[in-house]
């Protein structure tokens, strides 16, 4: 029903720039919230930051004043833009919708299929 494409991951040195996309398909006719999260080797994935509808914004404490989040609610993108990455940044990076609205009703807590983002020393 709705499927998320990631594009953007790949490998930088520590103090370089990254930028994430993430676009949203299906018959959809909008999108409450759009997020990012990532899990690193052995740890549990959590939030780096979301956006909703309205472009209120939240971001991980580790994140903050790095990270910046962006949407496009009419072309159901969502996009991160990440700068002064550390090697505590090296992860795979998911993209998340929640509550979205499609033909087929509400669609709870969609996932990509994850871009790996690798920083080196």
């Amino acid at each position: 029903q709705v499927q998320l494409v990631e594009s953007g991951g790949g490998l930088v040195q520590a103090g370089g720039s990254l930028r994430l996309s993430c676009t949203a398909s299906g018959i959809i006719f909008g999108i409450n919230t759009m997020g990012w999260y990532r899990q690193a080797p052995g740890k549990q994935r959590e939030l780096v930051a979301t956006i909703t509808r309205g472009g209120d914004t939240e971001y991980a404490e580790s994140v903050k004043g790095r990270f910046t989040i962006s949407g496009d609610n009419a072309k159901h993108t969502v996009s991160l833009e990440m700068n002064s990455l550390t090697p505590e940044d090296t992860a795979v990076y998911y993209c998340n919708a929640d509550r979205v609205a499609t033909s087929r009703g509400i669609v709870v807590g969609s996932w990509g299929q994850g871009t790996q983002v690798t920083v080196s020393p």
